[in-house]
């Protein structure tokens, strides 16, 4: 199968309100719309997690993160700018997004992937994509495709074959949260 066409297969599952697996600029991710409740829910469930943690999600620019923000501080940019890994951010006042996806405090995990498979997948979908480690909650993430469990693999409705060939290190993104008062947070290095 080609990229191109994996990509459009994983665009259509998720269309259509269908949870996919697939390669990110981190370890592998569990993802779907971000827009869509239902979606959302089918992936807690998935992973077996309270819906009051918050899962991570995925765009393709500072143009399409802006859209799911009612302000974005300056010092996230600079922080994007500044990292020398994926770094996540969590930032108050998301909007334009499902209701359980954001925080009880009003704040959203999003990263902008530089990765080309899902950068590219972000941008063909249009929308944020949800990106959480592909493993049950509280086992090791899956760094690479035959490191996840059977478990996961059939849950989801759509597996990307793109990297599935892959067997390097991968870590999880850098998370910090910011507020709007300034204050910046490291969750996780």
């Amino acid at each position: 199968m080609t990229r191109e066409d994996d990509i459009k297969n994983a665009v259509s599952c998720m269309r259509q309100g269908g949870v996919i697996l697939y390669p990110t600029d981190t370890v592998w991710g569990i993802g779907c719309d971000a827009t869509n409740a239902e979606a959302v829910a089918k992936v807690y469930a998935i992973k077996h997690r309270d819906d009051s943690k918050a899962l991570i999600c995925l765009v393709d620019s500072d143009a399409r993160l802006q859209r799911y923000f009612r302000n974005v501080p300056s010092v996230a940019w600079e922080l994007f700018d500044a990292a020398v890994k994926p770094t996540t951010v969590i930032l108050e006042h998301a909007v334009n997004v499902a209701e359980n996806l954001v925080a009880e405090d009003g704040s959203l995990a999003m990263r902008i992937t530089n990765e080309p498979f899902s950068k590219e997948l972000c941008y063909r979908f249009q929308k944020p994509i949800v990106s959480t480690s592909a493993n049950v909650s509280g086992q090791p993430a899956a760094s690479n495709y035959r490191d996840i469990s059977e478990e996961i693999l059939q849950a989801v409705d759509y597996v990307c074959w793109s990297r599935r060939n892959e067997h390097k290190p991968h870590t999880p993104s850098a998370i910090i949260k910011l507020n709007e008062d300034g204050q910046v947070q490291v969750i996780r290095k």
